[in-house]
């Protein structure tokens, strides 16, 4: 894990996580047609989900436990298996992780009401960029 993510997981004091959580990440990859990326999976297993602003945009981070039931529900993994939604900005959008076909991935704001890649917009090239950029104010729609 980067120096940047821990400063910004102090920084707003992301809960940590006390116990292991019964969902583990290859529950998740077994709907997936990818590997998760490493400073995302250090996140869901060290921390809880957040509720929470950083920097100007509010989001809220899914827990391990409640990744896989969110994806179902939503119907994320059915229209759209290259995605990974990992949480909300609270305002009708899924924050997700985007892999593409050149085995790289990005953070996405898509809406949930209309599940077509045509509507992803990039708001990070990885879990980390992600967060240093809201930690740095950067709105999404500016």
């Amino acid at each position: 894990m980067t120096e940047q993510l821990q400063e910004i997981f102090n920084k707003y004091d992301f809960p940590k996580r006390e116990e292991n959580s019964l969902v583990s990440i290859e529950d998740i990859q077994v709907h997936l047609k990818f590997d998760l990326p490493e400073d995302y999976v250090f996140y869901v297993c060290n921390f809880l989900g957040i509720d929470q602003f950083i920097g100007v945009e509010f989001i809220k981070l899914w827990s391990l436990e409640e990744i896989i039931d969110a994806n179902l529900e939503y119907h994320i993994f059915e229209k759209l298996p290259q995605t990974l939604a990992i949480g909300t900005n609270g305002s009708g959008e899924f924050i997700g992780i985007e892999f593409d076909d050149n085995n790289s991935i990005k953070i996405i704001l898509s809406p949930f009401m209309d599940l077509n890649t045509e509507y992803h917009v990039e708001i990070g090239n990885s879990f980390t960029d992600f967060l240093v950029k809201l930690d740095n104010g950067i709105e999404w729609f500016s």
